[in-house]
């Protein structure tokens, strides 16, 4: 009883890092904890063509290490990936808060891997049809609209990721 009782006195200490942020569009529960040493996927995020991975290390210096993997080399991104502390995205500049995962370890259940992503839509509309009824882009006329400066903004996507919670004796 006392195990189960510390469990959840360590989750809620882990949980005020929780009340600053805004309510995801995503609802997810904290996911399956994870053993010192296990490669696992954190989120994927498909339109920038990247998955973010990581592991417990069991080292009190560097409790967890992340990583920014592309997921195909032949993957041609549809979206931006931009790093959260240099975007600085807001709701008020136009940013959604999109995600937040969370990844306990299993060698220490107050320690978390949390992920935060934020999104930043635009309005993108297809091609004008043209007289054969089909949506085209043409590559002279994108060069030129690329020199005026007046090619569509793509989506951004903003990535924060931190070790939340309390760390454990090693």
């Amino acid at each position: 009883m006392r195990g189960r009782w510390m469990t959840l006195l360590a989750v809620a200490m882990a949980m005020p890092a929780l009340a600053g942020d805004p309510t995801p569009e995503i609802s997810r529960p904290t996911a399956t904890a994870q053993p010192v040493g296990v490669l696992h996927t954190l989120r994927q995020i498909p339109e920038a063509c990247a998955r973010i991975q990581g592991r417990f290390t069991g080292n009190a210096a560097e409790p967890y290490k992340f990583e920014l993997v592309k997921t195909s080399p032949n993957c041609a991104p549809r979206a931006k990936l931009v790093d959260a502390a240099k975007a600085r995205p807001s709701e008020a500049a136009g940013w959604k808060f999109n995600d937040l995962v969370r990844v306990p370890s299993t060698r220490c259940a107050t320690q978390f891997a949390v992920v935060r992503v934020w999104r930043k839509a635009v309005g993108v509309a297809p091609p004008k049809l043209d007289a054969q009824g089909k949506s085209r882009l043409y590559l002279e006329q994108e060069r030129q609209r690329a020199a005026a400066g007046q090619l569509a903004s793509v989506p951004e996507y903003a990535v924060s990721t931190a070790i939340e919670g309390t760390p454990c004796p090693q």
